[in-house]
């Protein structure tokens, strides 16, 4: 047994128990409520670019409460990495993980998930529903395969944007912006809707990767069948 593991329900655990005892090696702000995570890579744990777990923090009373994660690192990355979106005012697993550093540890569960790469298209996000778009394009960068490749995000202001300089050097003008609360010269003011993706998409023969809540998700895959798209070609995670 690992050196102070417990093995009383709602207490932290070893490895040997099932889940994976992780440290966190760093942790920074990318933006004022989305933190970065650096971990230690568990032997032999595999996943597929845009794919998940679950999350626990080792500390008394938190083992149990699991939430899902993108990783958000290459697959043949030595470290994983996680980039959550905190919410303070709901006093649940992401108001403590903003308080957890270098040194504290995390509990990782079975990998999951279906938004994996099928093949060239456009990928819309809302918010923090970037994530697993991140570690596909990163990818997809690696291989030299980005070509024919676009990224639509909206969020509310400027200041929500995750990862944005990264995207324009990967993705050029295939990288898109719409905000919703706040005027960007050159950028899109408004929500995404028909109209919008109709400037934007034009073609709708091809695959559509779609992430972010429930009713994001639920909307932008009946426009684009309203629109055209094929679905058997709309890639998102269903519930």
């Amino acid at each position: 047994m690992e050196e102070g593991a417990q093995t009383k329900k709602g207490e932290p655990v070893p490895s040997a128990a099932g889940p994976h005892v992780v440290k966190i090696i760093r942790t920074e702000y990318i933006t004022p409520n989305v933190k970065r995570f650096v971990v230690e890579r568990p032997r032999k744990y595999i996943f597929k670019p845009g794919q998940a777990t679950k999350v626990a923090i080792n500390q008394p009373g938190w083992t149990e409460k699991r939430r899902p994660f993108t990783f958000t690192n290459l697959p043949t990355a030595k470290r994983l990495e996680f980039i959550i979106k905190i919410y303070p005012d709901r006093e649940g697993v992401t108001a403590r993980m903003a308080l957890l550093h270098a040194g504290d540890e995390l509990l990782l569960h079975e990998v999951f998930g279906a938004i994996t790469y099928q093949g060239p298209g456009f990928f819309i996000a809302g918010g923090a529903g970037v994530t697993p778009f991140v570690a596909i394009l990163r990818d997809l960068a690696r291989k030299g395969e980005l070509a024919d490749n676009t990224l639509l995000v909206t969020n509310r202001t400027a200041s929500d944007v995750i990862l944005d300089e990264e995207f324009i050097k990967l993705l050029g003008k295939r990288f898109l912006m719409v905000f919703t609360r706040e005027h960007v010269i050159g950028f899109h003011e408004r929500r995404i809707d028909r109209d919008l993706l109709v400037t934007l998409v034009g073609n709708f023969d091809q695959h559509f990767y779609v992430c972010g809540d429930d009713a994001f998700v639920h909307d932008i895959n009946n426009l684009l069948l309203q629109l055209g798209a094929k679905s058997e070609w709309l890639v998102f995670e269903k519930k």
